[in-house]
């Protein structure tokens, strides 16, 4: 198990290499700059703040010194938020991001996993049918287009809950977000987990445990449950990355100080280093996570082993 994971994390370092180099040659090749504004600066003054980010030199100059201070865990300074290393600001905006997504894929985990059970044992039944067109149109509804929705109706028509702000991360301010941003989750989640239920209730050793008397819920919980698990863990790994990373949107209608909305606002204004600080982020979380849920099958499924 050690050497495989070492083994994993040696095979990360070429992939994350890869995807800063793409990141950072398509960041310097977009249009505009991180100096370009309504008011344009005088040469002079832009000149020395090109000069004193190092962006006059080389572009493959300007990519071995972002390598040199990115070993050394330096992600560099904002271009835009003055006094503020890219480091403060994931360190900022991570927890936010980070409690947002776990409370999300913790919603979509238990609704969507009993969903996609009942779905599979009442499988054609008018149950079966409900379930599965409501996460049809889960999938369908981005959350782009939810978002606005909840907050319009809860937030400024009814009053229920606020409609933006963060408040330290209390529940009513919680709620409206994570109902966005689950929703999707707990459709796919659903989906998954009947097409995996059907699959397992049709082995042999289900069947067995069937015939031998035992009740249909036992069979369910004590055999059929944890192998019929492993896609929906299998996609964790990098839904949890893509719920942390694709609540950009929610963060922005709702006003969350997260990562994602740094993001947005270093790509708008061409903050270099901020956006590929967040790419670096991502990046190494979503490696990071896929790993995690690499290990974890050797624990939901005994025949799977990664000892050499």
């Amino acid at each position: 198990m050690l050497s495989y994971t070492l083994k994993r994390l040696l095979q990360a370092i070429p992939t994350l290499l890869i995807v800063i180099t793409l990141s950072f040659f398509l960041m310097r090749v977009a249009p505009g700059g991180p100096f370009d504004g309504e008011r344009r600066l005088p040469p002079e003054i832009e000149q020395n703040l090109r000069a004193a980010y190092h962006l006059d030199e080389p572009l493959p100059m300007q990519y071995l010194r972002y390598l040199g201070d990115l070993v050394q865990g330096d992600l560099g300074p904002s271009f835009k938020y003055k006094d503020f290393d890219v480091s403060e600001l994931i360190s900022q905006g991570f927890p936010a991001s980070l409690e947002l997504g776990m409370w999300a894929i913790l919603a979509a985990l238990l609704i969507g996993v009993p969903l996609g059970v009942i779905a599979a044992i009442r499988r054609n039944s008018t149950a079966d049918y409900l379930v599965m067109s409501t996460a049809l149109a889960g999938i369908a509804v981005p959350n782009f287009v939810i978002a606005p929705l909840l907050a319009l109706v809860f937030g400024v028509l009814l009053g229920w809950l606020p409609a933006g702000g963060w408040n330290g991360g209390a529940w009513q301010n919680l709620l409206l977000p994570v109902v966005a941003l689950s929703i999707q989750q707990i459709a796919y989640i659903a989906r998954m987990m009947r097409a995996s239920m059907i699959e397992v209730l049709g082995s042999h050793y289900i069947r067995t445990a069937l015939a031998k008397g035992l009740s249909e819920w036992k069979v369910i919980l004590r055999h059929a449950l944890r192998p019929a698990m492993l896609p929906v863990v299998s996609y964790l790994g990098p839904a949890i990355a893509g719920i942390i990373t694709g609540s950009v949107v929610i963060e922005q209608i709702f006003g969350i100080p997260g990562i994602g909305r740094y993001f947005v606002q270093g790509a708008l204004n061409r903050d270099y280093t901020l956006v590929m600080g967040t790419v670096v982020f991502y990046g190494a979380l979503i490696l990071l996570l896929n790993l995690i849920v690499d290990l974890l099958y050797s624990m939901l499924d005994p025949q799977i082993r990664y000892d050499d």
